[in-house]
C-alpha cells in the first residue's frame, strides 16, 4: 500500500471489568454496558451502534486483540495509540490489555502510548451522576520518575513509534501537569540517560496554541473547536459546546471545521474524526454529529492528507479519534449499520 501518512488510531482499553467500576456503576461494567442501552433522541437518530465482526470483545481476551491489530493493519493503519492511565503515586487503571500487549510481544503491531492524565471522573468522562471517583494527582519529582520507568519498558520495544528515532508520547492534558516544560525536560532527560534518543512529546487536550511547555507537537482535534453558530440545528448551541444541554448538527455541515482552517504549522498534528455521538454516555446531553456516512468520511480524509502531503513520510503523522471509542460514538471498527465500509473509505484514499 502506498501510503500518504502515518496512520495512528487512538485505543481505549475499558472493555474488560475491573474493581473500580465494578463498585461505582456494578458488578461486570464495562464500555458496552454504556453502548447497548443508548436510545435514539430526534427522528433519524441511530442508537445503539452495534459491532459487527469483532463482537462485544473482552479485552482480557488475546485473540481479541490479535484480530483488531490484523484488521487495522489491513485498511492501512500504522499502529494503537493505547490510552494509559497513571493518576499518581504509581496507580494505574485499565492496564491489563496493554500490559500482556507488552509482556507477550503480541500482537506484533506497532504502538505509542497516551497518558490519559485526567481524573476518574464519574459525571463527565463515564456518565452518570457520581462525583470523581479517584482524582488525578502529580506527587512530584520522584512519582515522574516511576512513571517514567515504566514507560521505558514500552519505548525500548522494537514495535514502539518512533519519529525521528524518538519515541512518541501523547499526552491527554498536559498544562494540568505543575510546571510542564521541567517534567518534560526531565523524561527527556532520563531516556537519553537510558540509550534513547530523547522522546518525541505531542499535547491533545485543549490545544495550546503558541504557549511553550516544552512539547514537540499539538494535535488539532476539530470537534473542539466549532464556534460557527450558523452549524448547530439550534443557532446558540454553539455557545453550549461543552453545556449540559443536547447538541447536534450533521456531520456535512461539520466537515469543513474539521480542519485547521489556516492549516497546519509543522508542529500541528491532523485528527480523523469518522463519527461522533457521545449519546452512549451522556444522554439528553450528547454532541452528536448525524448523518455520517463512508462517503462523508471518505471526504474528511481526503482533506486531512492533502493539508498535510507537503510532509516528509516520517514526519507526516495523522492521528484518528478514535479506533473504538464507542461510548463516544467514534470508531472505526466494523458495525452492523455500515460494516466495513468506512475502513473501506480510509483505505482507498491512502492508496
Amino acid at each position: 500500500m502506498n501510503k500518504k501518512a502515518r496512520l495512528i488510531a487512538f485505543y481505549l482499553p475499558q472493555f474488560h471489568p475491573i474493581s473500580e467500576n465494578d463498585s461505582a456503576w456494578g458488578v461486570g461494567f464495562t464500555e458496552w454496558t454504556n453502548v447497548t442501552k443508548a436510545l435514539p433522541l430526534f427522528p433519524g437518530h441511530i442508537q445503539p451502534k452495534l459491532p459487527a465482526d469483532l463482537g462485544f470483545y473482552d479485552l482480557r481476551v488475546h485473540e481479541s486483540r490479535v484480530a483488531q491489530a490484523e484488521m487495522a493493519r489491513k485498511y492501512g493503519i500504522e499502529g494503537f495509540c493505547y490510552w494509559h492511565y497513571w493518576l499518581g503515586n504509581g496507580r494505574r487503571l485499565l492496564e491489563r490489555p496493554f500490559q500482556e500487549v507488552l509482556e507477550s510481544g503480541e500482537p506484533d503491531f506497532p504502538f505509542c502510548l497516551g497518558w490519559a492524565n485526567h481524573s476518574w471522573d464519574g459525571k463527565g468522562w463515564m456518565g452518570g451522576d457520581s462525583d470523581d471517583l479517584i482524582e488525578q494527582e502529580y506527587p512530584g519529582k520522584e512519582d515522574a520518575y516511576q512513571h517514567f520507568c515504566f514507560l521505558l519498558k514500552a519505548f525500548e520495544d522494537k514495535r514502539y513509534i518512533r519519529i525521528n528515532d524518538k519515541p512518541l508520547l501523547v499526552v491527554y492534558r498536559p498544562r494540568d501537569i505543575p510546571n510542564p516544560k521541567e517534567h518534560f525536560a526531565y523524561w527527556r532527560q532520563l531516556a537519553e540517560e537510558n540509550g534513547l534518543n530523547g522522546l518525541h512529546i505531542i499535547g491533545d487536550a485543549p490545544y495550546t496554541k503558541g504557549e511553550d511547555i516544552g512539547l514537540d507537537g499539538y494535535l488539532y482535534s476539530g470537534q473542539r473547536h466549532i464556534w460557527d453558530k450558523n452549524l448547530w440545528d439550534e443557532q446558540d448551541s454553539w455557545q453550549k459546546l461543552h453545556s449540559k444541554e443536547l447538541k447536534k448538527a450533521p456531520y456535512s455541515r461539520v466537515l469543513p471545521h474539521l480542519v485547521k482552517p489556516d492549516g497546519y504549522s509543522k508542529v500541528d498534528y491532523p485528527v480523523i474524526i469518522p463519527n461522533w455521538d457521545t449519546t452512549p454516555r451522556l444522554g439528553n446531553d450528547a454532541m452528536i454529529f448525524y448523518g455520517t456516512t463512508p462517503s462523508l468520511f471518505k471526504v474528511h480524509v481526503r482533506q486531512v492528507l492533502q493539508s498535510v502531503s507537503h510532509r516528509t513520510a516520517e514526519e507526516n503523522l495523522v492521528f484518528i479519534r478514535a479506533w473504538n471509542e464507542w461510548a463516544e460514538g467514534n470508531y472505526l471498527e466494523p458495525d452492523l449499520e455500515y460494516g466495513h465500509a468506512f475502513l473501506e473509505a480510509l483505505k482507498s484514499e491512502l492508496e
